[in-house]
């Protein structure tokens, strides 16, 4: 899949007029009903780079996107699976979404919610991505309990955790599937490149096969769960990033040629990724983007 959509941007780069890549997005756009959301979202909003659409971050924008995208995938397939993100930039998207939840927008109780990573704490720990995540969005959210999926922290040993979310997910997607098929990732990106719970360096970088595997993140609390780069990479992504912090890693990585072995360049660049960034660091990537059709 990654592929197929890797291989339709080169095309769309090669096109030889603005005719011929229009023909090009009609015509994946009848092969892809799903995309036609995104396509609006890239048209009306976005400035294009290698690395992924990039818009800027508009919280309520970004809530209205997402339960439009929810409301499509459930039309076209009966569900939506998303994977939440941890950290405080997504927490103003999910306070958003607890007001809009209530709206008839979404069938709600056919939303499945999973996470890309969470921190080795009991989920009533402030610091749990789960925990942050419910009392922001999800405790009077009309989603059904039992379609909201947090990582396990109770294991004594992280290394079961893992295998058991991956069997959760494994149990949803299709254990014969090459990896969990989520409508949209939200993700964050760290200011040493890191993305979910993969660090650079980490040994879980390395994991080929597995789509859950524990962590150790260089901050308190250490010990983590994260999504594999297997499980992330064919995935369409919402990056969420915000703060003067991210500047050099966002510099490096729309200006130059960022480091090979940072988590984010592991990932890869992919044409369904979309780069919401906060004023401060998309002043500093939209000089090195370009529109659209260009």
């Amino acid at each position: 899949m990654a592929q197929q959509h890797k291989s339709f941007s080169e095309r769309l780069a090669q096109a030889s007029s603005v005719e011929e890549q229009a023909q090009l997005m009609l015509e994946w756009l009848e092969e892809r009903p799903d995309q036609k959301l995104l396509f609006r979202l890239r048209f009306l909003y976005g400035r294009m780079h290698r690395w992924g659409t990039v818009l800027f971050l508009n919280y309520p924008r970004v809530a209205d996107y997402l339960l439009e995208l929810c409301a499509a995938a459930i039309r076209l397939r009966g569900v939506c699976n998303l994977a939440l993100s941890g950290g405080s930039t997504p927490l103003t998207l999910y306070r958003i979404l607890a007001g809009r939840s209530l709206r008839p927008t979404v069938n709600w109780h056919r939303v499945h919610l999973f996470w890309g990573d969470e921190r080795y704490v009991p989920h009533d720990d402030p610091r749990s991505n789960f925990g942050q995540a419910y009392a922001a969005w999800l405790r009077d959210a009309p989603i059904l309990r039992e379609n909201i999926h947090p990582m396990p922290t109770h294991y004594a040993d992280p290394d079961d955790a893992a295998r058991a979310y991956e069997a959760t997910l494994r149990a949803h997607f299709g254990d014969t599937k090459p990896y969990p098929a989520f409508d949209l990732v939200l993700l964050g990106l760290g200011d040493d490149g890191h993305i979910a719970s993969l660090f650079p360096g980490d040994p879980a970088l390395e994991e080929t096969g597995r789509w859950v595997a524990p962590s150790r993140a260089p901050a308190e609390p250490r010990q983590r769960l994260t999504l594999t780069l297997p499980a992330l990479q064919p995935n369409p992504i919402w990056f969420l990033v915000a703060g003067e912090s991210k500047a050099p890693i966002i510099e490096q990585l729309f200006a130059g040629t960022p480091d090979p072995t940072l988590p984010i360049a592991m990932l890869g660049n992919n044409s369904l990724h979309f780069w919401w960034l906060s004023a401060e660091l998309y002043a500093r990537a939209a000089p090195h983007t370009k529109p659209w059709w260009v």
